[in-house]
């Protein structure tokens, strides 16, 4: 096998650790994303913990600049492509949903059309949601059925059924991977955990939508990309992997952790606000397959994640004193 992957949508979270994770295993990277490489804090590739000799960036627009991803891309040759490009934050979709069907339906599907004549593609891992099945009471495995319920959920459901079409129709080599919520060092800081960390570092105080009532596992990015990187390799085409630790806790139990790691109570650091439109109360996804068939286990549990990224927010303190603490919606 070729050791060229192109990871689409690089610069974002998840995007960066799986970056990392490829070239600390060897492969030559080219990524790609719409937004330039402004905030190394943000880049866990640009950390300098791993070599960059082999790797590429290139700033594309999926939107707007697809041609230039088709040249990119043939020129590259990749065998394995991985998925990260989404319009994400759910309360959010409501508001402009064509957005997000733009993103992650329209151009996406350009891009499947492009690669299933290609000659070099081995792999198309596509980093899909959770959010696809809904709330969900018990422990589910890769076989539930969808039931989205926010315009964000629907888009990415509906990519989903059509890469599964593709797939049954011309083989193309999709493999599936939806995670738990993700959290680790270089996270945006508008998401819970670094948020909330970052309010009691700065003695500030962030909304907790609906009293934190929901309930979620907490998987960090370094299993992850451990996870995608066993997949890409030995998983099995046309197939989905669950990427999720075995336990849960409230979005409120998981806010007083934080406090009882700075010492605080959640009053000092945390306002009640109403709950967002069309939230899901809870996430259980099963990764007894990946268990069984990859041989994946998380290694980072919450408490030494926790730590993780209080040490990065305190490295970065004085540039997150003035960054913006709230999502911005870019078209």
């Amino acid at each position: 096998m070729s050791k060229k992957v192109l990871v689409i949508g690089s610069n974002s979270f998840s995007g960066s650790y799986v970056v990392k994770s490829y070239l600390e295993n060897g492969f030559d990277v080219l990524g790609i994303s719409r937004s330039r490489e402004n905030n190394p804090q943000f880049l866990k590739y640009r950390s300098g913990e791993v070599s960059l000799n082999n790797f590429k960036f290139e700033q594309v627009d999926l939107n707007n600049d697809f041609e230039h991803l088709v040249m990119l891309t043939d020129k590259f040759k990749p065998n394995i492509v991985i998925n990260f490009a989404a319009q994400g934050m759910v309360a959010e979709s409501w508001n402009k949903p064509l957005d997000w069907f733009q993103t992650n339906v329209m151009a996406q599907i350009k891009i499947v059309e492009f690669l299933k004549s290609s000659d070099y593609l081995d792999r198309f891992i596509h980093f899909t949601t959770p959010e696809v099945y809904g709330s969900t009471t018990d422990w589910i495995s890769e076989d539930t059925p969808f039931n989205p319920s926010t315009p964000y959920a629907t888009s990415r459901a509906s990519f989903d059924f059509h890469l599964r079409n593709v797939f049954d129709a011309y083989e193309f080599p999709v493999m599936f991977t939806r995670a738990a919520n993700v959290y680790g060092e270089g996270q945006q800081i508008y998401r819970i955990i670094p948020r909330a960390m970052l309010s009691c570092l700065l003695e500030e105080k962030f909304p907790l939508h609906g009293g934190g009532g929901s309930e979620r596992a907490f998987v960090h990015m370094k299993d992850v990309s451990n996870a995608v990187l066993k997949i890409s390799k030995n998983g099995s085409l046309g197939h989905t992997y669950h990427i999720s630790t075995d336990e849960t806790l409230t979005i409120i139990q998981l806010v007083e952790k934080i406090g009882r790691f700075y010492g605080k109570q959640i009053e000092e650091f945390a306002d009640i606000v109403d709950e967002r439109l069309g939230k899901d109360q809870s996430y259980k996804l099963s990764s007894k397959k990946l268990n069984s068939e990859l041989g994946w286990y998380p290694s980072v549990n919450l408490s030494e994640g926790i730590s993780e990224v209080d040490a990065w927010l305190r490295k970065y303190l004085d540039i997150f004193k003035k960054t913006d603490r709230e999502y911005r919606h870019k078209k």
